[in-house]
């Protein structure tokens, strides 16, 4: 099959089989070969995910797009499903041949559906009762260390994201914030706040330092 294909699309036979490889056996990566007559498979790997092989037919989204002849654009990271109801995630890039005409297209169709799965069991186990709410006035307990720790924990919320992924600027904030509420007057929020922040408690004084001198 594959000496008649476009000189283009055989060259990008060996990419079919690199990439599914690199993703692991849920992702399928396929081949089409586009012509008036043939809109088909000419290469597949794991065509377990839509139960495809070379000579299956192309998928309804790639139909749709291919109707609008050479202006057909590229479709990126979209949802999609398999016949037997599997969430994939899929991408669809047309090949275009030296005269920037369509000869195929390369489809890449991860199944997403374990993801999805856990990710709705993590949003059950993360999510809070909203009605349950904490402000820096009313504590559950008079102890000082626990107050720090709320105030530091509910200022980290704001921003959503582990420290690991925070830069200066926003650990600067961070500082700022606490600095407002009054954290630093209580003992030993320097160093505690230096830890949470993964900084040394120098850099701590010199966030400080920096707040105050820029007001």
């Amino acid at each position: 099959m594959t000496k008649a294909l476009h000189p283009i699309l055989k060259g990008m036979i060996p990419m079919v089989e690199g990439l599914a490889k690199t993703f692991g056996k849920n992702c399928e990566v396929v081949l089409h070969e586009i012509k008036e007559s043939k809109k088909s498979i000419v290469a597949i790997c794991n065509g377990h995910v839509t139960g495809r092989s070379v000579g299956s037919p192309m998928l309804d989204v790639g139909l749709k797009a291919i109707r609008k002849g050479n202006e057909a654009d590229n479709i990126l990271n979209y949802k999609n499903k398999s016949s037997d109801g599997r969430v994939l995630k899929s991408t669809t890039m047309f090949i275009r041949d030296e005269n920037d005409q369509i000869i195929g297209c390369l489809c890449i169709n991860i199944d997403i559906s374990e993801f999805v799965v856990a990710q709705k069991s993590l949003e059950e186990l993360i999510q809070t009762d909203s009605k349950v709410e904490m402000n820096n006035g009313e504590f559950a307990t008079n102890n000082v260390n626990d107050v720090l720790m709320n105030i530091v924990a509910e200022t980290l919320e704001t921003y959503g994201k582990p420290v690991a992924y925070m830069n200066k600027e926003e650990k600067v904030n961070i500082v700022k914030k606490l600095d407002e509420q009054g954290a630093f007057l209580i003992k030993g929020a320097i160093d505690y706040v230096a830890k949470i922040l993964c900084v040394s408690r120098y850099t701590i004084y010199n966030y400080l330092d920096e707040i105050r001198v820029n007001g």
